[in-house]
């Protein structure tokens, strides 16, 4: 999954997105804190490949993206919305191929602007991004190359506090970064960073008014963060090999972004230090049993704004949750399988 798959939907309850075979399975709370529903298939029968892509909006809706097979050798991208957690997401809906036909070219990711129109990104046969977007009248504009160059592993979509949609792709010499200028207009490249990343590493979140945050993992193994306009910032060594994830919320007063990646040693490891502060430092404190390799960690905000954590690993088939607890710092619960 490429992209926060632990998400609020817009009536507080709490959705996840899990891989399953040639499918994507969604389930639901049902109720804030409440019992879960059982897992259904999103988007109808049709068959997926691996690799979704999951973004969100301001109005709470979730926007998906995925390969699915066309003709022999041949696979198309499909977009799904899904308004609220406890109805069905809608059928997948046929976007294309980024070079008109072929195979895949790389993972999709998804971005949804302030007027909740979903933009979905993904490497094209050349090496650099391509985009399509929904058209605020309905429908789906053409597909657009943003040109780059050299682009390897998953790309990181992410919306602004403003509303623009921004992209990060990193290459074998560093970090490339397209925004929008103005609501609906296409991304354009701006200035990028030199800097070694390892590729799949990506995840970005908005961080203020004027800024979203990329964390990326170097080639040293060092955990980074980086904001257009500023340098690179070395932040904590990483727990793992995958990537982060990450989510702003308030602990004890002050603005903090939350870390969350599955640890060399099989846990889950957290991290918490003062928004867009990477000076003040972090480090890692371990929670809740081993997992299997597979296994991946996202972060979202529950009803009442407090951090929640899930864990999946598809090839033991579980699905972990904690929560914060009421008490000072970033005490958790113990994990439960739901």
């Amino acid at each position: 999954m490429n992209g926060d798959w632990l998400i609020r939907g817009r009536d507080g309850c709490l959705t996840v997105y899990l891989p399953s075979g040639d499918a994507v399975l969604c389930r639901a709370e049902r109720g804030p804190a409440g019992s879960w529903d059982a897992p259904r298939t999103v988007g109808g029968t049709q068959k997926l490949h691996p690799g979704v892509a999951v973004g969100q909006g301001a109005d709470g809706y979730a926007h998906l993206a995925a390969w699915r097979p066309t003709v022999p050798g041949e696979s198309g991208l499909v977009h799904s919305t899904h308004f609220r957690p406890r109805l069905a997401p809608l059928d997948w809906v046929p976007i294309g191929h980024p070079d008109k036909k072929g195979e895949r070219t790389g993972e999709p990711a998804v971005a949804v602007d302030a007027q909740g129109r979903g933009y979905v990104f993904v490497r094209n046969k050349g090496g650099g991004v391509s985009l399509r977007n929904q058209k605020e009248k309905g429908g789906w504009g053409p597909w657009q190359d943003l040109e780059g160059h050299d682009v390897a592993g998953e790309l990181a979509a992410v919306t602004g506090e403003s509303g623009l949609v921004e992209v990060y792709a990193c290459t074998a010499g560093g970090i490339l970064h397209w925004r929008q200028e103005e609501p609906g207009r296409t991304p354009v490249r701006g200035e990028g960073a030199d800097v070694p990343v390892r590729p799949g590493t990506l995840r970005a979140i908005a961080t203020s008014a004027e800024h979203t945050t990329l964390f990326f993992t170097e080639a040293s193994g060092d955990l980074c963060a980086w904001r257009p306009g500023e340098k690179p910032v070395t932040l904590i060594a990483s727990a793992g090999p995958g990537p982060v994830s990450a989510v702003r919320c308030e602990i004890e007063g002050h603005d903090c972004t939350v870390l969350a990646q599955r640890s060399s040693s099989g846990r889950v490891a957290f991290a918490a230090y003062p928004t867009e502060q990477e000076s003040a430092g972090a480090w890692w404190t371990e929670s809740g049993p081993q997992l299997p390799a597979d296994a991946t960690v996202s972060l979202a905000l529950d009803e009442h704004d407090e951090v929640v954590a899930a864990s999946v690993s598809p090839s033991a088939g579980k699905l972990l949750l904690t929560r914060r607890k009421d008490e000072p710092g970033l005490a958790l619960e113990a994990w439960r399988e739901i």
